[in-house]
């Protein structure tokens, strides 16, 4: 199970199997971010909704090393 629908948001269930990995960075449009994944295997293919997958050690460096509030230019 991915998480429950509730209006308009999914509250997902914390643990290993949370698809969004162990951080999630919110970007300016809602719902998108740069995130970790309990799928690893997929990143670089087409699965995500217009989210950026990292492997969970990449996005936890990658979170030491921003604020919030930096500008994010995606290319």
């Amino acid at each position: 199970n991915r998480g429950q629908r509730s209006g308009k948001f999914y509250i997902l269930r914390p643990g290993p199997n949370n698809p969004v990995g162990v951080i999630w960075i919110a970007l300016n449009k809602r719902g998108i971010g740069i995130h970790g994944t309990d799928e690893p295997d997929t990143i670089g293919k087409e699965t995500s909704h217009g989210c950026i997958r990292l492997a969970n050690w990449d996005i936890v460096r990658l979170a030491a090393r921003v604020k919030a509030g930096v500008p994010v230019s995606v290319h």
